[in-house]
């Protein structure tokens, strides 16, 4: 795998909780990829267009204390997925089985994680609760004061070949939100918008094409939708967005379990910096003060905690997972016909960085959180 330098290859198996059967996935989710209905439209035009009318003027006159957003609307893959993924199996869909969320809630939630992911650490330095997942969306009124999670596991900035949203159609729903009037202007006025891809693109593509090559050539077009895909949030009234880079993909289990643990695989740590500079220089352009786009860095503070350099947070275990699948063709959370694991799970998970093959442990995303949460705030003040 690695020594015909295919190195995005079966990442995205992972990032679907470990399985990529996409005609299968396709089959059992379409039903939660019903478009959102607009509620409440059963009122004459004329008089619904008054209110419409009302409601923008008082938006107009909205004026968000400076440094404060209240609500967090959130796009993007299993990193900031919070519970979109379908409940479609424990094969599918195993971030909705034992042992995910052991340590917080205590449940599967459908994060990739043992318990909070980087959605959960940003709405905190905001002040606010986990914005809710846009399949819980109609549970209560209540739940969406926070904002909505519209990030769902797998997904890519382009079509990842797994039926998932891409980036641009989670944009989409969320503007059918806006147009139904869930959200206000003055809501989108005291809103932060957070893109966390992680690079599912990438994998998809080199898997599809056996290709490293092939991975390496849709950086540019990645980038740039990207790019249009911010523009897209900021237009449609979000204050401010946060845009995470991509972490050293070398250094996940994924690859690093056929070096016994040990070394990251240089090659796919390269192709990360590649896709991180030119994000970088795409997102200059498009905000060059800094005051309305943050680029969040995530490559640093997880190479310098799985690389033990001097000054990071300290995990015992950096390399291997705490939920390590018997082989490699297995997956965190499998069992057998008996119902018998075929995975060991480590027994503290604060101790590990890694979860699962390629997501972090709550413990790893707390330390990452940590390296940033003073440019988070910040740049709220900007």
């Amino acid at each position: 795998m690695l020594e015909n330098s295919s190195f995005f290859l079966g990442i995205l198996k992972e990032q679907v909780c470990g399985s990529f059967f996409a005609a299968a996935v396709h089959f059992l989710s379409l039903k939660h990829m019903e478009k959102p209905k607009c509620t409440a439209l059963f009122l004459p035009s004329i008089f619904l267009a008054s209110i419409l009318l009302l409601s923008r003027e008082a938006d107009a006159s909205c004026n968000p204390k400076r440094g404060s957003y209240n609500k967090l609307f959130v796009f993007g893959d299993s990193f900031a997925d919070t519970g979109n993924l379908g409940k479609l199996g424990r094969e599918f869909t195993h971030c909705w089985y034992d042992p995910y969320g052991t340590t917080f809630p205590g449940k599967p939630t459908g994060r990739f994680s043992n318990g909070r992911v980087l959605t959960d650490f940003v709405a905190s330095f905001m002040g606010i609760r986990s914005p809710v997942p846009y399949k819980s969306r109609k549970a209560s009124s209540k739940v969406l004061s926070y904002g909505m999670n519209f990030a769902v596991g797998g997904a890519g900035v382009f079509d990842t070949g797994n039926f998932q949203r891409n980036l641009s159609e989670q944009i989409d729903l969320f503007k059918q939100q806006i147009d139904c009037g869930v959200f206000s202007l003055c809501d989108l006025k005291m809103s932060v918008g957070m893109v966390a891809v992680s690079g599912n693109d990438y994998s998809y593509t080199a898997s599809r094409k056996n290709s490293t090559e092939a991975a390496l050539d849709i950086i540019p077009s990645v980038v740039k939708q990207i790019k249009s895909d911010i523009e897209r949030i900021l237009t449609l009234g979000v204050a401010k967005v946060i845009v995470t880079n991509l972490h050293p993909l070398g250094c996940t289990p994924y690859f690093t379990r056929g070096r016994n643990f040990t070394d990251c695989d240089v090659l796919a740590n390269m192709g990360a910096l590649v896709h991180n500079t030119a994000l970088k220089q795409a997102l200059s352009q498009l905000d060059r003060t800094q005051s309305n786009v943050l680029l969040l860095d995530l490559n640093n503070p997880f190479y310098d905690i799985v690389s033990q350099v001097r000054g990071a947070k300290k995990f015992d275990i950096t390399r291997r997972p705490c939920c390590e699948s018997f082989t490699p063709d297995n997956y965190c959370g499998e069992i057998d016909d008996n119902g018998n694991r075929k995975y060991n799970l480590c027994t503290n998970p604060d101790q590990y960085f890694y979860w699962d093959n390629v997501h972090p442990t709550q413990a790893a995303w707390a330390a990452v959180a940590e390296s940033f949460e003073t440019t988070i705030r910040r740049f709220f003040y900007q």
